[in-house]
């Protein structure tokens, strides 16, 4: 059955109500298709969609493969945190955040606080396969790129483990992946999330 789980606009409506004004968040490493799933999603709920890596970009003016040779990483990961606090605080929205970001312990804080964290994970093949494509992502500036990977890996799955919802991605339409995403997330706010309380304010 391939069909997108939720299409109905009660069902919607029912999921962006527990949503309130916290944002979905995709994590995972680079080629999970973070951006590419958060764009389908997005169009699917009806909310904005941001990439954390382009707000960098246009906040920098510099690309990331700039800011790494410039300034190193330990910068740029500075630099993508306060962006994406900032994020934070403009939800309810989609945006999907760079490889490393979830690593850093307080901006894992802020999403648990102000957003509901999806994984995307993926196998090492497609990964690889995915990467190809784009040649000039820093971390993999290295003689033996598919080593690197499997290290971050390695050091990332377990963090990464720990969001909200986990995905299996794959080779298959973004449209299924982004209907499975759906399907998780009415399980998770809808169907277990108590309803949440009206403000008195």
């Amino acid at each position: 059955m391939t069909a997108i789980a939720i299409t109905a606009p009660e069902d919607a409506a029912a999921l962006l109500a527990r949503l309130g004004d916290r944002s979905i968040v995709f994590v995972g490493l680079m080629g999970a298709g973070k951006t590419a799933i958060g764009r389908k999603l997005s169009q699917m709920l009806g909310l904005p969609f941001v990439d954390s890596d382009h707000e960098i970009e246009q906040v920098s003016r510099m690309t990331i493969a700039e800011l790494f040779a410039q300034y190193g990483e330990a910068e740029f990961r500075a630099l993508e945190a306060r962006v994406i606090e900032r994020l934070l605080k403009s939800g309810p929205q989609i945006f999907s955040t760079g490889g490393g970001a979830f690593m850093n312990e307080q901006t894992r804080r802020g999403i648990a606080e102000r957003g509901v964290s999806v994984w995307l994970r993926a196998d090492l093949d497609l990964l690889m396969q995915r990467v190809a494509k784009k040649p000039s992502r820093p971390l993999l500036q290295n003689p033996d790129p598919r080593a690197v990977m499997a290290r971050l890996m390695e050091e990332r799955y377990p963090i990464y483990a720990t969001a909200d919802i986990a995905i299996q991605t794959r080779d298959e339409r973004r449209e299924i992946i982004a209907g499975e995403v759906l399907e998780a997330l009415k399980a998770r706010l809808v169907e277990s999330e108590p309803a949440p309380e009206r403000s008195t304010k």
